[in-house]
C-alpha cells in the first residue's frame, strides 16, 4: 500500500504503517551515522542535551557526497543500519519514531521498536543520486568536525522508503523470505 507521511509524526500515525508499505515522507528528518550516534549516546550517558529533539522524529542513516552546483546535497544513499544497533534502543526509549537505513536489525532493536511503537524503513541502496532529488534542503546542525558523518537537518518531499519493521514487529526481510519459500 502507498502511504504519505509528514514528519515529525505522532505514534498514532506510525501505528497505522505495516511492513511492506511504500511510504513517501515529507518534512524534517535528521541524518546520523556511527560516529554521531556514539556522541549522542555519550551525551545521554552524561545527561547532556542532544543536538536535536528526537521525540516524534526520524533519523536517516546516511552520509552524503558533496553537493553539485545548484543542489542542496550530493548522493544520499542509506548506510547499513546494523552499525547503529548498539545505540538505537536508547534513542527509541526517548521518543525516536523512525529510522531509515538498509539491512537487517538486531533482536534488541526489534524489541525496542515494538516497545516504543516505532518503525524501521529501508531506502534503496545504490539509489543515492535518485534519493537526493527528494531532499529540498540540507543543513549541518551538529558535530561538523565529523565531516560526512555530521548531523544534518534535511527537508524532504516525497522521500521514498519501504516499511521493513512495523510497530508490531513484523519484519519484511523475514516475511519476504517465507513468501519466496512458499512459491
Amino acid at each position: 500500500m502507498n502511504r504519505y507521511l509528514t514528519v515529525p509524526c505522532e505514534e498514532k500515525v506510525i501505528k497505522e504503517l505495516r511492513s511492506g508499505d511504500y511510504v513517501y515522507i515529507t518534512g524534517t528528518i535528521y541524518t546520523a551515522r556511527d560516529a554521531a550516534h556514539k556522541r549522542m549516546y555519550e551525551a545521554l550517558d552524561q545527561s547532556e542535551k542532544l543536538p536535536f529533539d528526537v521525540k516524534d522524529n526520524m533519523i536517516y542513516y546516511m552520509g552524503p557526497s558533496p553537493a553539485r552546483e545548484g543542489r542542496p546535497i550530493g548522493s544520499a544513499g542509506p548506510t547499513t543500519a546494523s552499525r547503529m544497533d548498539k545505540y538505537t534502543p536508547s534513542l527509541l526509549e526517548i521518543g525516536l519514531k523512525g529510522m531509515i537505513g538498509k539491512g537487517k536489525r538486531s533482536d534488541a532493536v526489534k524489541q525496542a521498536i515494538i516497545r516504543n511503537k516505532a518503525v524501521y524503513f529501508a531506502a534503496v541502496g545504490g539509489a543515492g543520486a535518485l534519493l537526493s532529488k527528494s531532499i529540498i534542503k540540507s543543513e549541518i546542525i551538529a558535530y561538523e568536525d565529523l565531516g560526512t558523518e555530521a548531523i544534518r537537518k534535511l527537508e524532504v518531499k516525497d522521500f521514498p522508503v519501504i516499511v521493513v519493521i512495523d510497530t508490531e514487529g513484523n519484519d519484511l526481510y523475514e516475511s519476504a523470505v517465507e513468501m519466496y519459500k512458499e512459491n
